[in-house]
């Protein structure tokens, strides 16, 4: 019986406030079914595969997830070449979820969020309109952030990354990124399948 989540993140470890905020209704639904939810700050790509495998034997009887950037278009078998390239097993790739190039991209499914959050000179149209927003580039992603909050207040994202990413993952909608990131819609459809199936 399924007793504990536990999402190994890419990024650096003051990002885990936003994040709990962004999957607080995994949370909540976790918590509802008595499951622990845990949320462990991997730093590096690198860094946080190591976290992740050594979990697989740490706490074989929690549901290790692994949350990665993609830092390239997503071909379908990301998780598949992941696998083969750290030698896992190849059932691990059902635990392995993305964020499709960068985490940034969720911020560009809530533009309303960013421009509440930024004010009144955060440029909204330097922002790729993609609707699906796993299908802009990592370069795009990067280049239309750093223009839209360069001249806002509250300065560059890329020079306050570690301040503004807990913030924006803190606002922006769930739904909307779920709406606009596959991989995202992925991972909430996988960990509410999982708790769902406690009930039986």
């Amino acid at each position: 019986m399924l007793t504990e989540i536990r999402i190994y993140f890419e990024g650096h470890r003051a990002l885990k406030p936003g994040f709990s905020q962004f999957f607080a209704d995994l949370r909540e639904r976790a918590r509802s079914r008595r499951c622990k939810f845990e949320l462990i700050s991997g730093g590096s790509g690198s860094n946080v595969c190591n976290d992740f495998a050594r979990a697989l034997r740490t706490h074989p009887r929690s549901w290790n997830i692994l949350l990665i950037d993609s830092e390239g278009p997503d071909t379908r078998t990301l998780s598949e070449t992941l696998c083969r390239n750290q030698g896992w097993d190849t059932a691990t790739r059902d635990s392995i979820f993305w964020m499709v190039e960068m985490m940034e991209s969720w911020f560009h499914a809530d533009k309303e969020a960013l421009e509440a959050f930024y004010g009144p000179d955060f440029r909204k149209n330097a922002l790729k309109p993609n609707p699906n927003v796993e299908d802009i580039s990592k370069s795009d992603l990067k280049h239309g952030l750093r223009n839209a909050t360069e001249h806002t207040k509250k300065g560059d994202y890329f020079d306050n990354k570690t301040s503004h990413g807990p913030a924006l993952l803190s606002v922006i909608g769930a739904n909307k990124v779920r709406s606009a990131a596959p991989n995202c819609r992925g991972l909430f459809e996988a960990v509410l399948a999982r708790l769902s199936a406690l009930n039986n």
